[in-house]
């Protein structure tokens, strides 16, 4: 039976984070991939293809919207080219990101496999036991499948196939408006698809500030993309080669036709098939592994990260530094962990919806108080530069110590500006502090400085030079 200090389950962002701090100890690592190629969601099915597609929409997007003066036209779109070229280069960045990085890795032994507990310290792959001094479960996530009548025999894609269609839908119908929802219609509806997004809730993006979500929703309105709120789906069935739903919404009755049937209605961590009962490791009621803010599971030995653990946040990069840390509270027996509330979010739509921190619903909940800003990007000289004002900047601060406490923007490259806000939250900043800071002008970024003045100053009145 071979022996290692850590084996890691999984093949994604957490698990070659692990590898390659675990390399970095010299420590004796397996590595256990089965499912998406190595590299996992973000390169293979997510971040990487998604974002690429978006880009291409954006194009297209703006050249027809142009400024004054300045009349551009798209000469040829070509959908199965763009699908091409985004699988490229998902096949370039998997190469050069991945495999040639886990050669590399002098103390890494990857097998390609399902990993299965035999007990607390063994797991078998592929018929092989392999023992562990210490595990790391870093297995990823799979998109939900509703339980809708006739789903399943009409048809869907996930975003897994909605990244490498054969040919560009007509008609597209979205089941879910969050972030990986709201990507794939605006995208699909910019290269000429008609787009139906049915959403069970009473808004788009329910975790973030109302009313940004309210201004993306009407933008992407504007292009021509139907959003049904409150959508309750009846049942699903094909027929004459479409797919049909009906659903009802605020008390009516609603039915869309379409070419393909789009799930972006959530994910299931991968934990079913694992072993974790004989591991000893408890699940949360979502099947998600339970863990401590060290990352440890119910099992001391075993720790747990990514997309299947019980973490309050999703995200690729939040991943990888749940994997890094993992790995060395595991070999190190460090106690590191995430303050996640300092960690920034980003919806990849255009203009993009990005924050960081706690919302005003949230902050009065937590402390009973908030000191809230909202400022348009009409007052944003750069954003006034590039006819792009319809974006907005929320912040809110502890009316008593000042602090800052959230910011959450609706704009052009707010994933970009959201950085610096990242820092005022994490290095515990007042307004003050943001209001006196520096900003080069004109960029976008000014708006941080714009939002903390305007809780003392009418910005209406301000130079561009305050």
């Amino acid at each position: 039976m071979k022996n290692y200090d850590l084996l890691i389950i999984g093949g994604g962002a957490a698990a070659f984070a692990a590898a390659i701090r675990a390399d970095a100890l010299k420590a004796r690592t397996a590595l256990v991939n089965t499912g998406l190629p190595l590299g996992g969601t973000c390169v293979n099915v997510g971040c990487v293809p998604s974002k690429t597609l978006l880009y291409a929409g954006e194009l297209l997007h703006h050249a027809a919207a142009g400024v004054p003066g300045v009349e551009l036209a798209v000469k040829n779109f070509d959908f199965r080219k763009v699908v091409r070229s985004e699988l490229a280069l998902v096949g370039k960045l998997r190469r050069e990101k991945y495999r040639k990085v886990l050669g590399n890795l002098k103390h890494v032994t990857v097998f390609h496999g399902t990993a299965r507990f035999v007990s607390g310290s063994e797991v078998e792959v592929n018929g092989v036991r392999l023992r562990a001094g210490k595990f790391l479960i870093a297995a990823g996530s799979t998109a939900d499948v509703p339980p809708i009548e006739g789903l399943r025999e009409a048809g869907f894609v996930t975003h897994i196939g909605a990244l490498r269609l054969p040919r560009l839908p007509r008609e597209l119908v979205i089941i879910g408006a969050g972030p990986v929802g709201l990507e794939f219609a605006q995208m699909y509806s910019r290269f000429g698809t008609k787009v139906t997004l049915l959403q069970r809730g009473q808004s788009i993006l329910p975790r973030t500030e109302p009313a940004l979500a309210a201004r993306l929703a009407a933008l992407l309105a504007r292009e021509g993309i139907t959003i049904r709120t409150e959508a309750a789906l009846r049942r699903a069935w094909k027929e004459g080669g479409r797919k049909h739903v009906s659903y009802t919404y605020g008390g009516r009755a609603g039915r869309a036709s379409a070419d393909e049937i789009l799930l972006a209605a959530g994910k299931t961590p991968n934990t079913r098939g694992l072993g974790l009962a004989a591991a000893g490791v408890k699940l949360d009621g979502r099947q998600a592994v339970t863990i401590d803010k060290y990352f440890h599971t119910s099992n001391p030995r075993i720790f747990a990260a990514g997309d299947v653990a019980a973490a309050p946040l999703r995200l690729e990069a939040v991943a990888g530094r749940e994997g890094t840390l993992a790995a060395e509270n595991a070999l190190m027996d460090a106690r590191l962990s995430i303050d996640y509330n300092a960690v920034p979010y980003t919806v990849f739509t255009d203009p993009q919806l990005a924050g960081v921190g706690l919302t005003e619903e949230e902050q009065l909940a937590k402390t009973g108080a908030c000191a809230c800003r909202t400022v348009s990007f009409a007052d944003v000289p750069k954003a006034i530069i590039m006819r792009r004002t319809e974006g907005l900047i929320k912040m809110t601060a502890d009316p008593r110590t000042r602090r800052i406490l959230g910011v959450h923007i609706l704009a052009p490259n707010a994933g970009e500006i959201i950085s610096g806000a990242m820092f005022l939250l994490s290095n515990r900043n007042t307004i003050d502090d943001a209001a006196g800071a520096l900003p080069m002008f004109p960029t976008l970024s000014e708006a941080l400085k714009l939002a903390a003045l305007s809780f003392t100053r009418d910005i209406g009145k301000l130079s561009c030079c305050i």
